[in-house]
Formats: structure tokens, C-alpha cells, sequence
């Protein structure tokens, strides 16, 4: 993509989606000391989780240049749609709430098209982001079972619940889908997989070289 691009044919309609919704840009407290469910969620929330949206993390993805990976991915949509008016808006917002705010008036947005490939856009933003931080990537393996975002007004990305209400509640009863959980525990499996497989190989080589020796 470069320069503005094409315009979308829908007449510049306007829409207004929700999105990953994210509380002050303020950082927040870490989760608290887990329950007797510590093998099998971790919860998270708000920017001052590395697992959310907005939390400051740069990362190159494509070409570009992220602070955020909402920024990713909103920047992300409004190519899908081709709205090169405000896909340089995003690039050119200071905050993620700004960032989210230009994504959900993204020209020519249809609901169908966007769900078919959301999923896939936060995945690849997130393996940029925490394949090229090895803080953010270290934080990441370092949680166990699914990663869950407990943000109690966001029921497409989180699970429509805060923290305290979901541990009480059974997982078939969280009110949202769990999007952006679901996604960073795949990510997270798959560089833990990626860097098993890694050293494996290098254990062979050392091997073969061993034996070249003899």
C-alpha cells in the first residue's frame, strides 16, 4: 500500500464498531496473585498488561512502524477497506484511544468482510510484537494455560467480565468470545514450539559436527 489509496465505494459511509475496549491509556496494576485456576486462565486487562492492545510496544510489521498493536491492528483495518485517509490518521495518532476511536469510523466497513479477517490481523500484529521484544516475549512464556482478557464491557475481544466476577463464574457461562485471549495463547504456543524445535536442531548440528570431527 502507498499513499492515500483508493477510496472505498460505499459513498464514505461512516460506521461505528466496537473494538478492543481498553480502560485509560494510564498504566494499571498487574493482576493479582492467582486462584486455584493459575494452570488454567491468566487474566489480564488495561495498558498496563504487556498482553493488552494498548500497551506501548514498538514492533515493525509490513513496512510499517507500530507504538501499539492497536495501532496495528486499526491501521491494519482501514487497509483492509482501503481508507488511506485514515489509515494515515492512525499511523499519525499519539494515542491508542485516538488509534481505536479513527478505527471505528473506518470508511466503507462491512461486518461480514471484517470478521472474516480480524482475527488474522491482531495474530500477525501480535507475533510482530512479541517476537521483536524480548521482554514483551519472556513475559509471554512465562504464563501458563489460556490468556484471558478481562474486560468486563468488551464481549468480542474479552469475555465481558472483570477478573473478580470470572473467577467465580464457570468458563461456559463468560459472556464474550475471548478474541484477543485466544489469539496471544496461540502465539505464545507457537513461539514456545518455534524455539523447542530451534534448539533442537541446533543439538543435531553440534552433533554432526562432533561426528564430522572423529
Amino acid at each position: 500500500w502507498e499513499g492515500t489509496g483508493k477510496k472505498s465505494k460505499s459513498g464514505g459511509k461512516r460506521h461505528k464498531e466496537r473494538t478492543l475496549a481498553e480502560g485509560p491509556d494510564e498504566l494499571s496494576e498487574a493482576p493479582r496473585a492467582t486462584d486455584d485456576r493459575r494452570d488454567r486462565f491468566h487474566f489480564f486487562w488495561k495498558a498496563g498488561s504487556p498482553f493488552s492492545q494498548w500497551h506501548r510496544s514498538r514492533y515493525e510489521l509490513d513496512g510499517f512502524q507500530y507504538v501499539c498493536a492497536e495501532q496495528g491492528m486499526m491501521h491494519g483495518k482501514a487497509l483492509l477497506f482501503e481508507d488511506g485517509e485514515m489509515a494515515e490518521l492512525i499511523m499519525e495518532a499519539e494515542s491508542p484511544r485516538k488509534m481505536k476511536a479513527l478505527g471505528q469510523s473506518v470508511r466503507g466497513f462491512d461486518e461480514k468482510t471484517w470478521k472474516r479477517h480480524r482475527e488474522d490481523i491482531v495474530y500477525r500484529n501480535n507475533v510482530a510484537k512479541f517476537t521483536q521484544n524480548e521482554g514483551l516475549r519472556e513475559a509471554l512464556l512465562a504464563t501458563t494455560g489460556t490468556l484471558v482478557e478481562a474486560s468486563p464491557s468488551d464481549k468480542i475481544w474479552g469475555i465481558g467480565l472483570n477478573e473478580d466476577v470470572a473467577r467465580r463464574t464457570h468458563p461456559s457461562q463468560w459472556k464474550g468470545l475471548n478474541l484477543l485471549g485466544k489469539i496471544l495463547t496461540r502465539v505464545r504456543d507457537e513461539i514456545r514450539e518455534n524455539s523447542v524445535n530451534t534448539q533442537s536442531e541446533g543439538r543435531s548440528s553440534l552433533e554432526d559436527g562432533d561426528e564430522g570431527d572423529r
